[in-house]
């Protein structure tokens, strides 16, 4: 088998990497036969998984919105904290602007949200 075909072949091999994870340790060898057919059926399941039930990039919004949930604030309070105004905020949330490279650096820095996903790439 090069790759997983079909779900029943997903849910089996999902099923037998949680019956090989039981036999396999941290001190197992990498030549044990139990070690190399969970690496195998591991990759093949990370594979069909990225493919059928990938999510992709999470948008800038969402993110925002995320660490906004995480650390407990509101528009009003993420407008003080990056130096814009709360109209301001609620235009990146709506999606009708886009913030400023500045911008864009302060929520990176003060949310702790990676530079890559504040540029879009």
């Amino acid at each position: 088998m090069t790759k997983i075909e079909n779900e029943i072949q997903y849910e089996w091999a999902v099923s037998r990497v949680e019956e090989l994870l039981s036999l396999v340790n941290d001190d197992t060898p990498d030549t044990d036969p139990n070690y190399i057919e969970l690496v195998l059926l591991s990759n093949l399941v990370a594979d069909y998984s990225e493919e059928h039930y990938s999510l992709g990039n999470p948008s800038l919004i969402d993110v925002i919105k995320l660490r906004m949930y995480e650390m407990g604030i509101n528009q009003s309070a993420l407008a003080k904290l990056i130096g814009v105004s709360p109209s301001r905020v609620s235009e990146y949330l709506s999606g009708k602007k886009q913030p400023t490279l500045l911008q864009g650096k302060r929520i990176s820095q003060k949310l702790n949200i990676d530079p890559a996903i504040v540029l879009g790439v």
